[in-house]
């Protein structure tokens, strides 16, 4: 009980919110609510319809990442009792999420350019004092969500939190968006909210050594609970001696979009999502991480780029998480910065072409084009990073249709030396991500026709010229085996989008700038 213990490299960590994977549609109140209701609670409902049919779907590749739940039919009873549960407990939330899309008819019906003051009486009582109606300047109408206070709201519970802890299963976890996470034998379930005291201690013995007593005080375990804790300890400390450096200026490359860019004085990382099992070979895990982060820089609000397992292990050694400030309660763009706060992070807001500085360099948020399947979406971010003398750009998923924007970042921050992009060009339609917070229906052909794309090698090859970057660095693009279940990619030889790489990395060669797709780890030094 009192032998120094570290938590193993090969802990998983799951959030969860009613059984379901924790990303911020299904945390942040409004979006949790209409996610809720409106695919969730149907998807449960279907599942007990047909269990077959779901269970056959996802194992079928054709079918990967489609909303079908993948728990065995014999426990159907388990999937049963988890939408009755839903349904008593949290009854606030479903209403609220009806209200809302009451409230959005309403203004469809009744917002016609006149004024708005005699719709709010007509408001469901769930909006009151929460919402307020007013129109753009091309007289459109729409209900904005004053956040702070719907986070106060009966529609924020934390009682819907907890945490899965397992040991690296050796095989592709569930998909995130649509499987809720039942309970198992060897599975440690902790029914605490994501800022318990009790989980920053948990996971700071990733770095120093704590004992079983003081994390069995601090989660409040039971003794069956303190069992299977005692399995995810070790009494060796797993750190590589490599994770900081002494002079110079380095950039590893942790698959995705996650990079960590180190100089002797300081440490930036980039959209963490990180794999934690550290018997793998050619990728950087947690082990490999630097004890201290100075900033951690977030791009958007998708599920694989503010990755919330990834986010709760860096709690406490982190200086300030950097995100890009929202449209402040439009409905499909949640405040990040309000998430992550009461997720218990210490958060930095920032507008375009804000500076955050660190030592020895800064960072300056730069604009984010496209990806948004052409929804009006603010809280989205590319990065300009200063460290060591070099000029980093953190493009993300961004795209390139509108090339004149990077030479007027080059206008106002100079030559980049590298950039990093994302090259998912043909992503999925607006519904895939986005069904939930649709109030009005939406035809196939226009979702298709709207996609959460980033570059294509034409858009990719004009960034790098506008900000005459002579190295170019092109994300995986959830090629990585052990993501997919984040991701639910399929690529293969054929795929347009790896053949969009290709056309672009001999775009690169052709006009001189060093290029690379990559995928594992990676490293550059100068």
């Amino acid at each position: 009980m009192d032998d120094p213990r570290f938590l193993r490299s090969n802990v998983i960590v799951e959030p969860l919110v009613d059984s379901f994977y924790a990303w911020a549609h299904t945390v942040a109140p409004v979006q949790a609510s209409m996610n809720l209701a409106f695919l969730q609670v149907p998807m449960l409902e279907s599942y007990l319809q047909a269990p077959q049919v779901h269970v056959a779907a996802s194992s079928n590749p054709d079918l990967r990442g489609g909303y079908f739940v993948n728990v065995a039919e014999e426990r159907g009873g388990e999937i049963r009792d988890l939408l009755a549960s839903i349904r008593r407990d949290r009854a606030d939330m479903l209403r609220f999420a009806e209200a809302v899309a009451q409230a959005e008819d309403l203004v469809r019906q009744e917002a016609a350019g006149f004024d708005l003051t005699p719709l709010y009486p007509k408001l469901p009582a769930e909006l009151n004092g929460l919402v307020e109606i007013a129109y753009d300047t091309g007289n459109q109408a729409s209900l904005r969500f004053i956040e702070p206070l719907v986070y106060k709201s009966p529609a924020y519970t934390e009682a819907r939190q907890s945490v899965q802890l397992l040991l690296e299963p050796g095989h592709e976890r569930p998909f995130i968006l649509s499987t809720p996470r039942l309970a198992s034998p060897d599975v440690l379930d902790l029914p605490v909210p994501f800022r318990h005291p009790g989980l920053q201690e948990l996971f700071q013995a990733r770095i120093r050594p704590t004992t079983a007593a003081a994390l069995r005080e601090a989660l409040e375990l039971e003794e069956s609970q303190f069992a299977l804790l005692d399995g995810l300890l070790t009494g060796e400390g797993s750190l590589h001696p490599d994770r900081h450096i002494e002079s110079g200026g380095r950039v590893r490359y942790y698959g995705h979009a996650c990079l960590a860019l180190q100089s002797p004085q300081a440490a930036i990382l980039t959209d963490p999502f990180i794999s934690a099992d550290c018997h793998a070979s050619g990728r950087y895990t947690y082990d490999d991480l630097p004890d201290h982060i100075d900033l951690v820089l977030i791009t958007h609000g998708h599920q694989d780029h503010i990755v919330l397992e990834t986010l709760l292990q860096l709690r406490g050694r982190v200086g300030a998480v950097v995100v890009p400030r929202s449209s402040r309660g439009n409905l499909c763009d949640p405040s990040l910065g309000l998430y992550l706060e009461h997720l218990g992070l210490p958060v930095v807001e920032v507008d375009d072409f804000d500076e955050v500085e660190f030592p020895g360099g800064k960072v300056t948020a730069t604009p984010f084009l496209g990806e948004h399947a052409d929804l009006d979406i603010r809280g989205k971010s590319t990065f300009w990073v200063e460290m060591a003398g070099r000029k980093v750009f953190v493009g993300a998923d961004s795209s390139g249709i509108d090339p004149a924007l990077y030479r007027h970042v080059r206008e106002h921050l100079g030559t980049a030396d590298m950039a990093f992009l994302g090259m998912e060009c043909d992503g999925a339609p607006l519904t895939w991500l986005y069904q939930a917070l649709l109030t009005q229906p939406i035809t196939k052909k226009m979702s298709d026709s709207r996609k959460l794309s980033g570059s294509n090698a034409a858009q990719a090859g004009a960034i790098v010229t506008e900000l005459g970057a002579g190295e170019a660095y092109i994300y995986a693009m959830g090629e990585e085996e052990w993501l997919g279940h984040v991701m639910a990619t399929s690529y293969n030889d054929e795929s347009y989008q790896l053949k969009q790489i290709d056309e672009f990395m001999t775009w690169c060669a052709d006009n001189g700038v060093k290029a690379e797709h990559l995928l594992g780890q990676r490293e550059w030094r100068w």
